[in-house]
């Protein structure tokens, strides 16, 4: 199986080379940043630069990058506006574009493949305007993505707007010929994984893999809530080894006791038929 890791691990803290050191040595040759400010400063072209040195001297792909959901360090406590890009007031929906688009410009340093982006915000509600409004957004975002080689991916989030079938519907709707970011703890908190899998995996081309008790996004450990993981992982191998399985998880210990608990998922994993 391909395996890969998101920085998302490591989300309160600055992303430097010890942390990148930590995921190399780990094994890991494919990661995700996650753009938070507080951790990839990417309104920071030396914080920035120092990153994309990083990887320029290491074997390390950076296969996608996580768009920011606040525009604050401390996850919207300072103020911060969530970033959405179904806002329906168009000056929020400016800000956000903006801030995504800072983002984006990382990749004229330091290249990546794909760029995450949620469809609206956790709880949001279905509104046909939303989708109006989120057309717009990405449709100027696809254009400015694409002008620095990165594609956008849309990610299934705990919300009517991203329910499978919708993600479907607004894909069509769009015609940007879009693809799909994975997320088996949000599958589990709404159609359940299973089904979710189903309905998208032809459109499918990375993934987010954590666990929750399907209350709260937990992003735990995979085999330490209540997905059925024998069945995921066996969704997994229809994607013939061509996406990688990205663990997009929550801190839990010391990194080198997250990196051995990694690595026996992984052997779990790899032992599922």
């Amino acid at each position: 199986m391909n395996f890969a890791l998101s920085t998302h691990l490591f989300a309160n803290d600055r992303l430097s080379s010890h942390i990148l050191d930590g995921i190399a040595g780990a094994g890991f040759r494919r990661v995700e940043i996650f753009a938070a400010p507080q951790h990839l400063d990417y309104h920071d072209p030396n914080h920035v630069r120092d990153v994309a040195d990083w990887f320029g001297d290491h074997d390390l792909e950076v296969f996608s990058l996580h768009a920011p959901l606040y525009t604050d360090k401390e996850w919207g406590r300072a103020g911060g506006l969530p970033v959405s890009v179904t806002y329906t007031e168009r000056r929020k929906r400016i800000e956000s574009m903006e801030e995504i688009k800072r983002a984006i410009e990382v990749a004229e340093k330091l290249p990546f493949r794909y760029l995450i982006l949620h469809l609206g915000l956790p709880g949001e509600e279905f509104d046909l305007y939303k989708f109006d409004a989120a057309f717009t957004s990405i449709e100027h975002l696809n254009i400015y993505a694409k002008e620095r080689g990165v594609s956008i991916l849309l990610e299934n989030i705990p919300n009517e707007l991203t329910i499978p079938e919708r993600l479907i519907r607004f894909m069509h709707y769009t015609h940007m010929g879009m693809k799909i970011c994975f997320d088996t703890g949000h599958a589990h908190m709404t159609c359940g994984v299973d089904h979710a899998f189903e309905v998208l995996k032809d459109h499918i081309a990375s993934t987010h893999v954590h666990d929750n008790w399907n209350e709260k996004d937990e992003h735990l450990v995979p085999f330490t809530g209540g997905i059925d993981w024998q069945g995921a992982v066996q969704d997994f191998h229809c994607l013939n080894g061509q996406v990688p399985i990205m663990f997009e998880l929550r801190n839990f210990g010391p990194a080198a006791t997250c990196f051995e608990k990694l690595h026996e998922i992984m052997r779990r994993m790899e032992d599922i038929r």
